[in-house]
């Protein structure tokens, strides 16, 4: 049975050690701990793909072997390889020398232990191995893999992967049928294997398409277990009614429509009456607008929190930083003019309010716009992480719009939606999906809209690289460009990593890209990256000289960020020598080039976005990636492909790629952390789609599964309660 305890199947020694390693309790546990890869009898592994201080096990032949050092104190040295790459394997003292007579010149096994280096050379130290021929340490292990399949596990030095094919051997040989809590009907349709067949072929196929055949089954359980949680919740939702904010004709709406000096594009009218149909029913709107850096989502949101007002609500657009919620606001106030007026000479009669709310605004500022929220003079209410802070409140709460989702965790959108009455409309924005973002998305958490057209007289912006160490002429050319703009009447940004004069994260106004490039051997250590306060006299004092340099970051108090954004738009600073603060949101049209400095520290997503902020006006935009890494870098790749591509889609599935979605089950935002262990965002597109139909109907007739206790369990097994209260929230 699944649910057996180890300990009964494989012994108390090997189940402690299981379970201290990787904390599996019962066989269910063993049984999906699934293979990493499968490797044959004569297939080598890639040695030049091992990353240092990494736990590996290699599939590799000896080359040679011999003894080293004083009699006293020998040691043995083993060069094994691949073909062109080769791994050295050290075992220090006499009682070592004895594996000479095994490790012979042509003898292939695996090699387990942790990659080192030593005189610019990998090795492993003291590995432990089993022979595939020859002699043997383990003659059981290497009899084990004899004519088939070799599976590859996610090991530890203390448990290694043959140990833990040794254990699924002994569990697979006592095993009774697995029931299938999906029915042959659609196993038949969908084209899956039976579970019970899928789990054995897992770990013991017998060719690579039964092993395929099995992976794409249990990553179906995967997929179906998810879709089925959020089919449930979206049913849920569905019994929860929303306050219909429905459009009123004469409203602030219709009048905002009727002063507006430019025509929406047809994406943002397509976009708006879906929005404002959704507003107008009765259970919550639940949707992600995703559109190109300067496609005009502000606009949209602006308009279905008009017509929330209409309605008789309030709403609350949460921003990121203190810089992009006053953008926001000025934004707001500037397109309303007169609606914003409300209660104030001159202002509309039907007219709102905009009320700025963050944390390091003047007590008596501060105090008006609690008490224009809480009773409910402002319509449109602005604000960074302040809102959600327990005595904020509002008369009555009708629409979330969420910008830059991704710069939020989900507790702290949820604690906003908590200030409703009655469950709000939520709409989240962003430009450029990041990992879990476009997971849930695929997942189907989020019905979704996309702005694609640019709106009339936005610039295209070119972007390259500035490979600084291979090219210095580069940068100069670089420098001269900005002056080259200045001097045409124009604006620029140069943008760093670091704040600096500080060694912690306290010095970082955003968390840099975590890509974990693994370099490998002979990586120099490199310098700290660039800071603003280095930057700023540098460029002050040398190559732009005589321009009008100013900085910008989160240091600087609130009052100061706001001159100088003031300052900046208003053409009195030439070169904005600033942090990631300007990410989003910041609009200065006469600004038409950006230098990020360091690009390769920051991710896909920041890249896509900083570069979005030249290029606003009718002049086009110009984004250069300065780096000082080596051309076949993996940072490097990434900037190539930044460089090759404005779109956000492309780019969202680059950074997918390479750091690997996050996982829709818990907060690992990066994808470091996964509960599904098999299901891909790339490679099971299709797999997933085809899933959620069959969750779909399966809960439009069965919602709470009484009529598939396999299903419910399949369900309770993947998704706990707080993972689906998650899914719920997102």
């Amino acid at each position: 049975m699944l649910d057996s305890k180890l300990a009964d199947t494989v012994g108390g020694r090997t189940a402690k050690a299981l379970e201290k390693a990787f904390g599996m309790q019962t066989v269910a546990d063993l049984l999906a701990h699934y293979p990493r890869r499968m490797a044959e009898r004569g297939e080598l592994t890639e040695l030049s793909s091992l990353r240092v201080d990494d736990d590996v096990t290699v599939v590799a032949d000896v080359r040679t072997t011999a003894v080293k050092g004083p009699p006293a104190n020998p040691r043995l040295e083993v060069v094994v390889g691949d073909g062109p790459d080769k791994l050295h394997l050290v075992f220090f003292g006499r009682r070592s020398t004895w594996r000479k007579n095994e490790l012979q010149p042509g003898a292939r096994g695996l090699f387990s232990g942790k990659v080192g280096v030593f005189n610019g050379t990998r090795q492993l130290v003291h590995p432990e191995y089993v022979l595939l021929r020859g002699d043997s340490l383990d003659e059981t292990a290497a009899d084990v893999y004899a004519g088939r399949l070799i599976p590859i596990y996610p090991a530890t030095q203390s448990v290694r992967t043959w140990v833990i094919s040794n254990a699924v051997q002994q569990a697979l040989q006592v095993l009774d049928p697995v029931p299938d809590p999906l029915d042959a009907e659609v196993r038949a349709r969908r084209g899956l294997l039976s579970l019970d067949a899928a789990l054995r072929a897992m770990h013991e196929p017998d060719d690579r398409e039964q092993w395929a055949a099995a992976r794409r089954r249990l990553a179906w359980d995967e997929a179906m277990g998810v879709q089925l949680a959020l089919a449930q919740r979206r049913w849920l939702a569905g019994a929860n009614p929303a306050v219909p904010r429905r459009r009123r004709r004469g409203g602030l709406l219709d009048a905002f429509d009727a002063a507006l000096p430019f025509t929406l594009t047809a994406g943002q009218r397509e976009v708006g009456d879906l929005v404002a149909d959704e507003l107008g029913r009765d259970h919550p709107m639940h949707r992600l607008l995703q559109g190109e850096v300067g496609s005009g989502k502000t606009v949209v949101a602006l308009r279905a929190m008009l017509q929330t007002v209409d309605g008789g609500g309030q709403a609350a657009l949460l921003a990121p930083t203190e810089v992009l919620a006053g953008q926001h606001a000025r934004t707001l106030d500037t397109l309303l003019g007169p609606l914003a007026r409300g209660g104030e000479l001159g202002g509309s009669e039907t007219a709102t309010r905009v009320a700025l709310l963050t944390g390091s605004l003047p007590a008596a500022a501060r105090k008006r716009a609690l008490l224009d929220a809480a009773g409910g003079a402002a319509g449109i209410v602005v604000g960074t992480h302040a809102l959600i802070q327990q005595h904020v409140s509002f008369a009555d709460l009708g629409l979330v719009v969420v910008d830059e989702q991704h710069r939020f965790g989900v507790e702290q959108r949820d604690a906003l939606r908590g200030k409703a009455t009655t469950p709000p409309h939520v709409l989240v924005m962003t430009a450029t999906p990041i990992p879990r973002t476009v997971a849930m998305t695929v997942f189907g958490d989020l019905e979704t809209s996309t702005l694609s057209e640019l709106p009339a007289g936005r610039a295209p912006i070119a972007t390259s690289v500035v490979p600084a160490a291979e090219k210095p002429g580069w940068l100069d050319r670089t420098w001269q460009r900005i002056r080259e703009e200045v001097a045409a009447g124009r604006q620029a940004y140069v943008v760093c990593p670091r704040i600096g004069e500080g060694g912690d994260l306290a010095d970082f106004d955003a968390e840099l890209a975590d890509y974990d490039d693994g370099e490998g051997v002979g990586d120099r250590q490199r310098r700290p990256p660039l800071a603003v306060k280095e930057v700023l006299p540098m460029l002050s004092e040398g190559p732009l000289a005589g321009l009008r340099l100013a900085p910008l970051h989160g240091r600087l108090t609130p009052e100061d960020k706001d001159r100088t954004m003031v300052d900046f738009a208003a053409g009195r600073i030439d070169v904005l020598v600033a942090t990631t603060v300007i990410e989003v949101g910041v609009d200065v049209p006469n600004a038409t080039v950006m230098a990020v400095l360091d690009a390769d520290r920051f991710g896909i997503s920041q890249l896509h976005q900083l570069r979005g902020r030249v290029g606003r006006g009718g002049h086009p935009g110009l984004c250069l990636l300065v780096t000082d890494v080596v051309g076949d870098a993996s940072a490097r790749e990434r900037l190539d492909a930044v460089a090759a591509t404005t779109d956000g889609f492309e780019l969202a599935r680059l950074d997918v790629q390479q750091r690997r979605e996050g996982d829709v089950l818990g907060a690992a935002q990066s994808g470091r952390r996964r509960q599904l262990r098999l299901l891909s965002l790339l490679r099971d597109e299709d797999l997933i789609t085809a899933a959620r139909a069959e969750a779909s109907d399966i809960v439009a007739a069965d919602p709470t599964l009484a009529e598939h206790p396999l299903l419910a369990a399949q369900v309770a097994a993947l998704v706990n309660d707080d993972q689906a209260e998650y899914l719920e929230k997102a």
